[in-house]
């Protein structure tokens, strides 16, 4: 590994403990090099990454096999966290489809297993559909939490997966999911979307990871986006970072169980998300920016996002 500072300082997932800023992979598609995806991973390792988010149905398992290539002799040394309860469609512009039947949740694990050359897989989350940002699943996919947290427990005693997390759900369904052991949950949070916000301070109290995505507002075209928002760009011009690097800055003072996971298939770009774990917000500025928006507001992104997923299915 690297004998520097893990970047942010050190959270957990769980037991182990990891870097606050860890890598999300899911960018380390086709649309880029294997050998450039490659680099990647290895240069965030070297930059005292050791939490690395990905899923099975990334590209049809192409990005777990580039971590399988590039990672292999960090194996034991790093926390993988994947996700299941999606499946891989390469078709359209949303190539995904809901997959939350338990044997979905079984085989998109040893998927997992197989692509990424593990023995066990440290956490996987629980994706559901809850919160969006695509339509609720019917018919047979509309399956109850409690079927589908028996399946990840069956997992966890067969040794196929260590931990539990669960992923766009609200507090209810958190609070529900509680007894399995949770450890981490990934919801939509930025300094836009504080809809969550009764989720966080949950986790907080309880000792569960947070870890948001769409940190710096919706990835998708026509919504808001955290690095065009004034007061942002003013605290990036005072601090000399950039806008995105103070979207990264301010979840790490919103709590010490958060967590991120900023992806990119540019070495540059990855430079610079490590830079965040060192940017100091005075708290003239985290005042400035918590007023944004206001705890439990946000633009209602979750209804957006869906009807805009429906409008690509059916063109």
């Amino acid at each position: 590994m690297t004998d520097q500072l893990q970047p942010g300082g050190l959270g957990r997932i769980g037991t182990p403990a990891v870097a606050r800023v860890g890598y999300g992979a899911m960018q380390l598609d086709e649309r880029i090099s294997t050998d450039d995806a490659i680099a990647v991973l290895r240069r965030a390792v070297e930059l005292g990454v050791n939490h690395i988010d990905t899923a099975s149905f990334y590209a049809g398992g192409e990005v777990n096999h580039r971590i399988r290539k590039a990672l292999a002799p960090y194996r034991d040394e790093l926390v993988i966290v994947s996700k299941v309860g999606a499946a891989y469609t390469g078709v359209g512009p949303l190539p995904l489809t809901a997959a939350q039947k338990p044997a979905e949740l079984r085989a998109a694990v040893e998927n997992d297993l197989r692509q990424l050359g593990l023995d066990t897989v440290p956490v996987v989350n629980l994706r559901r559909y809850d919160l969006g940002p695509a339509p609720a699943p019917e018919g047979d996919q509309n399956v109850d939490l409690d079927d589908q947290l028996a399946e990840m427990i069956a997992l966890r005693d067969e040794g196929k997966i260590a931990a539990i997390g669960i992923s766009s759900v609200g507090l209810e369904a958190l609070q529900r999911a509680l007894p399995a052991g949770i450890v981490c949950v990934q919801n939509a949070y930025s300094l836009l979307d504080r809809t969550q916000e009764d989720a966080l301070d949950f986790c907080a109290d309880e000792g569960i990871a947070w870890v948001p995505y769409f940190p710096l507002g919706s990835a998708f075209p026509g919504f808001p986006k955290v690095t065009d928002h004034a007061v942002v760009r003013e605290v990036a011009a005072e601090v000399g970072a950039t806008p995105a690097q103070i979207g990264l800055a301010w979840l790490l003072t919103t709590s010490a169980n958060t967590l991120l996971i900023p992806g990119t298939g540019s070495l540059p770009h990855l430079e610079e998300n490590m830079k965040v774990a060192d940017i100091v917000l005075s708290d003239d500025a985290v005042a400035r920016l918590d007023a944004i928006t206001a705890p439990g507001q946000g633009p209602d992104y979750a209804a957006s996002l869906r009807e805009a997923f429906r409008g690509a299915a059916t063109t």
